[in-house]
């Protein structure tokens, strides 16, 4: 198995249970997801979208393998920049451990080029994202967060 390109871990003042659903439910990732529903039927070589609320498609990928509530490892292609998408797909895998009552959140990212467009843009979004889950989960209210004006 490759090394992965990104290592993105996380501890969260939430039950493993959650967690997982908070990963794998549309009602949940539309709220730190970048407003992005993720939909598929969560079984190997099950597709994965991931859409916008207009009804576009944010990006698509495919199960691999998955460990319900432990582990789930899917290809991800992003559709929003056609410069990302001519990169072809990233390979993720998201890891769910409870330790103690919490739980600890491991997203690994693999098969994308070092310096590539896709590469930047995951070194900048899956913080956004991994800090968005957990602060939904751990508050009730997604992440608020103002742009450099201020706004």
């Amino acid at each position: 198995m490759s090394k992965p390109i990104h290592v993105y871990q996380v501890f969260i003042s939430a039950p493993a249970e959650t967690v997982w659903n908070a990963i794998t439910d549309g009602d949940v990732t539309v709220q730190y997801f970048y407003g992005t529903r993720v939909e598929s039927t969560w079984e190997v070589g099950s597709a994965v979208t991931y859409g916008y609320p207009d009804g576009r498609k944010a990006a698509e990928g495919e199960v691999i393998s998955i460990d319900v509530g432990k582990r789930l490892e899917i290809t991800f292609l992003p559709l929003w920049d056609p410069e990302l998408t001519a990169e072809g797909p990233a390979r993720e895998v998201w890891t769910v451990e409870d330790v103690g009552g919490a739980t600890k959140l491991t997203v690994e990212t693999f098969d994308i080029v070092e310096g590539g467009r896709i590469h930047s843009d995951f070194a900048g979004g899956f913080p956004f994202i991994v800090s968005g889950l957990k602060t939904l989960l751990e508050t009730g209210s997604p992440l608020q967060m103002k742009g450099p004006d201020g706004s």
